[in-house]
């Protein structure tokens, strides 16, 4: 799991070095018109658009000697949007990540492959250069429900709509050197884990007390976000939250990193590849009885249409 996770940091920091050399000319021309900004008051208030990738995949065999299933078919949708206020010293940003993705086979049937509600809304104030006092919401859950396969006959439901949902209110600095990397930093931050379904509530699931809905966790929270065009046609999109909770274990960080690369092909088809990585500590549906937590690991290769608004 160390091991997993050593290679998951480096990919999300080489992210951000990417993104970091690739904007040293762009810093370098805005200095340069540092002055005529000052005197600008005709720059847009508001910033907003987004992207929506598609990838679909299909197989059929009749008479293979080499074997696999008769049929497969895959499909994953992502959208994002966003919408970038700024004004003298404030700055107001939102972001809302959806994605969902199924597999069917002949064999097993159809099982999900992705799933994805991810919204957050920063407000901030800027204290020093770079450096801004903000408020952050975010939101995280998912569209459907998700089953453990303990084998190929039988399913158990570990998630749904809402169980788990994640919500955090913090305030602390967020650091943005420019508009591809940003870095918010809270040592005071509240998270509610709620759980709406009834079977997974009385399981005590995602560490809520058993019969209960929700729960109240406070601790320190990191989020860090790279959104980077590397070269032409070249992108990478990556996110790190981490969150220690001071009431119980607060050695035991929790880990949400999201890893994409991007390339264009030909007119609006991408090449692409990314890796998600999942560890909580109350997550205990892995190992033996199914009651551990394990590194959770998702990676994908694909080509699909991309479109960009």
């Amino acid at each position: 799991m160390k091991k997993k996770f050593l290679v998951m940091v480096c990919l999300f920091s080489a992210g951000i070095c990417i993104a970091q050399d690739a904007t040293i000319q762009e810093l370098r021309e805005e200095s340069a018109r540092s002055i005529k900004k000052e005197t600008d008051t005709t720059g847009k208030i508001w910033r907003t658009g987004g992207l929506f990738s598609a990838t679909l995949g299909q197989t059929a065999l009749s008479n293979w000697a080499a074997g696999g299933d008769q049929f497969s078919f895959t499909g994953n949708g992502l959208l994002n949007l966003f919408a970038f206020y700024k004004k003298g010293r404030h700055t107001w940003d939102n972001s809302l990540d959806l994605a969902l993705g199924y597999v069917n086979t002949t064999t097993l049937g159809t099982r999900k492959t992705d799933d994805r509600i991810d919204l957050v809304s920063k407000y901030g104030c800027e204290l020093f250069k770079n450096w801004y006092l903000t408020g952050l919401f975010n939101f995280r859950s998912q569209f459907t429900t998700g089953y453990n396969y303990v084998n190929d006959t039988t399913k158990v439901v570990t998630s749904d709509f809402m169980a788990p949902a994640y919500v955090i209110v913090s305030a602390g600095l967020d650091y943005k050197p420019n508009g591809q990397i940003s870095v918010f930093i809270s040592p005071i931050t509240s998270r509610w884990i709620i759980v709406t379904d009834d079977e997974l509530s009385a399981q005590g699931a995602y560490g809520v007390d058993t019969g209960k809905h929700a729960r109240n966790e406070i601790g320190a929270y990191l989020t860090a976000n790279v959104a980077k065009e590397i070269t032409k046609g070249f992108t990478y999109k990556g996110k790190l939250d981490m969150f220690s909770n001071y009431k119980h274990n607060p050695q035991n960080i929790d880990i949400f990193m999201t890893n994409i690369f991007s390339m264009n092909v030909y007119k609006g088809f991408s090449f692409n590849v990314g890796a998600d990585l999942i560890y909580d500590d109350d997550v205990r549906i892995f190992g033996k009885d199914r009651n551990s937590p394990r590194l959770q690991v998702r990676q994908f290769i694909g080509i699909g249409y991309t479109r960009r608004f």
